[in-house]
């Protein structure tokens, strides 16, 4: 057929085109270039065909969705890409085309000159010029092929009939070869394994944390602040699914794009890495097709530093024109969201905060983000990290103090900026921690449609229903939440965390199993799951577990958990020193307050001494419970606490919350015990001894606890190491 032209009914099979060294055959779905062969994905080599059939004419991106896909369950992101593929095997450029060009919002024209076919021998003088470019007519069905109806020489009869015989046999022969060579094809590829490559989403993309070149840990630290930013602001697009932020060691090396997309089940992967030197911010970003591994777009940025986040938006905005088409805003809300602040000091601050918060150093983190106010006081998001440290001190050190301070910093957020979905989710958090559960799901759902912190507010809702007794939905939407972000390794330790409360052990063991595999350089998260095995009473692995926390840094409930180890061995002053260490590094926490009293009681040491320690655990409890009383277990340490300070009423009541609550079972019914039996209630005490057991509660924990052995409810267990 003639380039250019309508192909005609089912002669699709003869078509070629030529143009600027390239050789487009449609039959043998192949593309050249120079000479080259192009690999092509099928949809983009079927766009491409699409418009060289209609070469100079304008298609919309709906008749292109509408001939190659069907319009069914695809993206306008669909066509976009393939477009990008191919700008790529073609060597044209989006910004100066020669093969396609963009007509924004409308769609695509294919504009390179075709080559005419090459001449064909020149006609023989006099015969006319259309006799020569008229094509020869289609066989007619049972006759031989047009051209072997010629003028030929009379034969008789005989040869005639020889050479039919002849070409029958011919014909035969053909046909057999041909018939074993397709059986032999057929063979081969049942045979051989089939390996249809990496299966990925459409519109979907993962952000690799950005390299600093010859930087420092600071330069290193702000690379990575940076790259979490444009993973939050491209998950905030609509169409486009975003994977969910994985350490580098998380990753699987070698093997390129490819390999990271088998991994994480993504269309394309952005890397980049920056130099910052001599008063200059050099920026490289580059987005890959996961499939094939080529460069689907990259961008070279040097400007000030102060125009990082003009930088970042321009890499977000063509990644999601790339994935998704021409956003609807024209990448304003991009822009808005990778521009919290115009001050860099401050924007540095806040990055150095988010890094620590997410390395459990909350108190580091919240002065890395009041730094940040300082320079930029309308800086919502720092408010909001503020909030969520705050937040942090008062759920998991009981520190009652800190509840008052993560509420002046979460109401000062949404003051500033309660459009932006950390500011919500921080919201959630407060009013769920102050039990006003209704108030958090209204703050969790609003949370919920940003999608950048979907994920977390899911969590958010999850805890809420916990709170009140919907564990069925409760965990239900857990489940949503991992789906939505199955890489988050603070969502699985928040999983891991209320599976403990309750009740279910080996379900927490698993997702604190999971986050440490996700964030194997998070020292909170192996404390966790070091607490968690050795209230499973897996001690050998609890201590490995803590010595891999205390690896990357000591930290006080590390401290605490081996102390508890050393005193189910009967170390009691070994159990004091390593309690002693862990209330100087945080003497908020009213627990830690409580075990080293616990000590004290043990090693003989002077009455008083342990008589004032409990009397501190007891008023910082007291502080704590007054805020949230539905921490079960803080209710019952309370109890055992006064207890042992003499008010056998005020345990009694203290106990009696606890049960009713219904969380931690396990743990509040050891507590039951120790406190029943203290006050010299045996029967009580066993009968809650066997609801602890009941409960899931290792029996390990139970026969080396040295106050249920000096009652006389246990037998001594061998000792532990």
């Amino acid at each position: 057929m003639e380039p250019g032209s309508t192909p005609p009914p089912g002669g699709q099979g003869a078509e070629r085109y030529r143009f600027e060294g390239v050789v487009v055959d449609v039959a043998a779905h192949s593309i050249c270039r120079d000479g080259e062969p192009r690999p092509l994905e099928p949809k983009a080599f079927a766009v491409l065909v699409e418009l060289l059939r209609h070469h100079g004419e304008l298609l919309s991106r709906d008749q292109l969705l509408d001939a190659v896909w069907g319009h069914r369950h695809v993206t306008p992101g669909v066509l976009t890409r393939a477009i990008a593929q191919l700008r790529h095997a073609l060597g044209d450029d989006s910004h100066a085309p020669r093969c396609i060009q963009t007509q924004h919002a409308l769609g695509y024209r294919f504009i390179a000159p075709l080559d005419l076919p090459a001449p064909t021998e020149p006609p023989a003088p006099g015969t006319p010029p259309a006799a020569a470019a008229t094509p020869p007519p289609a066989p007619v069905p049972g006759e031989p092929p047009a051209t072997a109806r010629r003028e030929d020489p009379p034969r008789d009869p005989e040869t005639a009939r020889l050479g039919r015989r002849r070409s029958d046999r011919s014909r035969h022969w053909r046909w057999a070869l041909a018939s074993a060579a397709l059986v032999l094809v057929v063979l081969l590829l049942a045979t051989r394994p089939w390996d249809p490559g990496p299966v990925a989403a459409e519109a979907s993309v993962a952000v690799l944390p950005f390299d600093a070149l010859g930087g420092s840990e600071q330069d290193k630290a702000y690379a990575e602040g940076l790259a979490r930013e444009m993973l939050a602001a491209l998950a905030g697009v609509n169409g486009l699914r975003v994977a969910a932020w994985r350490p580098r060691e998380a990753i699987e090396a070698g093997g390129g794009p490819v390999a990271v997309g088998r991994q994480l089940g993504v269309a394309a992967v952005l890397d980049a890495n920056l130099r910052r030197e001599q008063g200059r911010l050099r920026v490289s970003a580059r987005l890959s097709d996961t499939r094939t591994g080529f460069t689907l777009w990259s961008g070279s940025y040097d400007r000030e530093p102060e125009r990082v986040f003009d930088i970042q938006a321009e890499i977000a905005a063509e990644v999601a024109r790339l994935l998704v088409g021409p956003l609807p805003d024209a990448g304003e809300g991009l822009r808005r969201r990778l521009t919290p602040t115009r001050d860099l000091a401050a924007f540095e601050d806040y990055l150095g905060g988010l890094r620590l918060l997410s390395a459990g150093d909350r108190p580091r983190a919240i002065e890395s983000f009041s730094q940040a106010l300082e320079r930029d006081s309308r800086f919502a998001l720092a408010q909001a990290g503020i909030c969520r440290a705050e937040l942090w001190r008062f759920e998991g050190h009981r520190d009652a103090g800190a509840f008052e301070s993560a509420r002046l910093a979460c109401l000062r957020a949404g003051n500033m900026d309660g459009t932006l979905g950390s500011v919500q989710l921080a919201l959630g958090d407060l009013y769920r921690a102050g039990g006003d559960h209704a108030r958090a799901l209204e703050h969790y759902q609003r949370a919920e449609a940003d999608l950048s912190v979907r994920a977390m507010a899911l969590a958010g809702q999850a805890k809420a229903h916990l709170a009140t007794g919907d564990a069925t939905r409760a965990f239900a939407l857990f489940g949503q939440a991992v789906a939505a972000s199955p890489d988050d390794a603070r969502l699985h330790a928040d999983l891991g965390y209320q599976h403990y409360l309750a009740g279910d052990l080996p379900a927490a063991i698993d997702a604190l199993s999971r986050s440490s595999e996700l964030e194997p350089g998070n020292a909170h998260v192996w404390s966790t799951l070091g607490s968690l095995q050795a209230a499973a009473g897996r001690n050998d692995d609890a201590i490995a577990s803590f010595e891999r926390s205390l690896a990357i840094e000591p930290i006080e409930a590390v401290l605490n958990n081996l102390g508890t180890l050393r005193m189910q061995a009967g170390d009691t002053e070994g159990a004091g020193s390593h309690y002693r260490q862990a209330v100087q590094l945080n003497p908020n926490n009213p627990e830690l307050w409580g075990n080293l009293a616990d000590a004290l009681a043990l090693s003989g040491s002077e009455p008083d001494e342990a008589a004032a320690t409990y009397a501190e655990a007891a008023r910082r409890m007291r502080e704590f419970v007054t805020m949230k009383p539905g921490d079960a277990k803080a209710q019952a340490l309370l109890a055992w606490y006064l207890a042992n300070l003499g008010e056998p009423g005020a345990a009694a009541d203290a106990l009696a919350r606890a049960e009713a609550i219904g969380q931690q079972p396990a743990e509040v019914a050891v507590l039951a015990a120790q406190v029943r039996a203290l006050a010299g209630e045996e029967a009580a005490a066993r009968a809650s001894l066997e609801a602890a057991r009941a409960a899931g509660m290792a029996e390990l924990r139970i026969t080396t606890n040295p106050f249920l052995l000096r009652a006389g409810l246990v037998e001594a267990a061998p000792a532990q190491h």
